[in-house]
């Protein structure tokens, strides 16, 4: 019997977002080790950033978004509870507070979500997983809606259940989300017959995944399959839909295309993949990142 391997997706978020951001996910597929990207189907640039990763033959999911101040890819009449004033909530927060005090209608959000990964196709994407943008598929309630679609759609779903460090101390606002994101995921009810999840990190690192934190996530994982999700993009771009966002999109991208995080992958044995990869081979063991 072989030695058990270690197989990992590495996917860029918010694909369609801005073209900064395309820019650097497309720059960190071609020179990196990004091997997949989900994509914001209402995102400005989403028309050309969609076609252009299928002609580089990048792997494309759905982002799925719930905030963001994006419109909806659902009629905004059909969706009113989810898109006030024709556009999604602002914040993560802002959607999570509306969806826990019951100002959001489930059938909306049913609707919107299956409408998102339509338009992706719409778009010309080969969907080949699903995943929530600021992890919001992990919310009471919204989870079981995020996996019956998943079921439909016959697509693997992004599990961010990786468990906190003593490191994470040094960022308390990222270690408490985080925190609470893996304690949603791993508190969770097992997932419906036929729906994979796959154990993801990355979530603490985000917009801070600098070459050794890349390095250090890349040395602490088991044997299974995993995703690391990150967010490169070229400079510091100023995002309308999210005036104050500002991650550190551009130390992203130099820490995914550098030659030591490439060569450490061949060293530790970890093979780049897809989601569409997974599915076509599933691992024999499935393992949760630690």
């Amino acid at each position: 019997m072989g030695r058990a391997r270690t197989r990992l997706v590495v996917n860029a978020d918010d694909l369609g977002l801005h073209p900064a951001l395309d820019a650097g996910i497309f720059r960190a597929h071609r020179e990196g080790i990004v091997t997949s990207a989900t994509v914001l189907v209402s995102g400005p640039s989403a028309p050309e950033a969609v076609p252009e990763a299928r002609k580089r033959g990048l792997a494309l999911g759905v982002h799925l978004a719930f905030c963001t101040r994006l419109p909806p890819a659902a009629p905004a009449s059909h969706v009113p509870t989810m898109a006030p004033e024709g556009r999604l909530r602002g914040s993560w927060a802002d959607f999570a507070r509306a969806w826990l005090t019951g100002q959001v209608r489930r059938e909306e959000l049913e609707l919107e979500l299956a409408a998102q990964v339509r338009r992706a196709r719409e778009l010309g994407a080969e969907v080949d997983h699903l995943d929530g943008h600021q992890h919001l598929h992990l919310l009471p309630g919204v989870r079981p809606l995020v996996e019956a679609l998943a079921l439909r759609e016959g697509l693997p779903l992004r599990w961010p259940d990786r468990l906190p460090r003593m490191s994470w101390l040094r960022a308390p606002g990222p270690a408490v989300k985080t925190s609470l994101l893996s304690l949603l995921a791993r508190s969770a009810p097992g997932p419906r017959p036929g729906v994979r999840r796959v154990s993801a990190g990355g979530i603490f690192e985000a917009g801070q995944l600098t070459e050794s934190a890349l390095l250090s996530l890349l040395e602490s994982l088991p044997p299974g399959d995993f995703e690391l999700g990150c967010h490169p993009g070229e400079g510091r771009p100023h995002v309308p839909e999210d005036p104050a966002w500002t991650y550190g999109w551009q130390s992203e991208l130099d820490a995914l295309t550098s030659p030591r995080v490439r060569a450490r992958l061949e060293q530790l044995g970890v093979e780049l993949t897809t989601y569409g990869a997974l599915a076509a081979a599933p691992s024999p063991a499935v393992a949760s990142a630690t």
